[in-house]
């Protein structure tokens, strides 16, 4: 059976048919998801996946660097497997969770910038913009 690193918790997991399922779940969309709303998703496909389950393989993907999280107004943590591997931003549609991946040298010419007058090291950081995607805004109010 193969084992998988999980590096932040020191430990590795088991590749299993659930987390297969999980990870392909999370890549079938270009949204950031809830664990719920994956959950949902397996189960309308007949996956037998438990939400503890769900949970477990977001966080492992979310350590390994495979997936981004992050928490939205609400609180909700969500996923999203990206495209890139290299240190991105994100662009995301309040309305129907559409998120293109923006490189922003800008920002982090700026991030650079504002650390080093305050004398920080080691700096990271992550930058989500929401707004409404040209789909969403050309629909009718309802």
């Amino acid at each position: 059976m193969e084992r998988r690193p999980a590096p932040s918790r020191g430990t590795a997991v088991r590749a299993t048919r659930q987390g297969d399922a999980v990870s392909a779940a999370l890549a079938e969309t270009d949204a950031f998801t809830s664990a719920q709303d994956l959950h949902a998703r397996l189960r309308a496909q007949g996956a037998a996946v438990g939400l503890t389950t769900v949970y477990r393989h977001l966080q492992v993907l979310a350590d390994r660097g495979e997936v981004d999280m992050i928490r939205r107004d609400d609180g909700e943590t969500v996923y999203r497997r990206c495209a890139s591997d290299d240190h991105h931003h994100h662009l995301v549609c309040r309305s129907c969770g559409r998120t293109v991946e923006i490189a922003g040298p800008e920002i982090e010419a700026w991030t650079a910038k504002v650390a080093n007058a305050e004398g920080f090291v080691d700096v990271v950081h992550t930058v989500e913009i929401y707004g409404t995607c040209t789909i969403c805004a050309a629909r009718p109010a309802t």
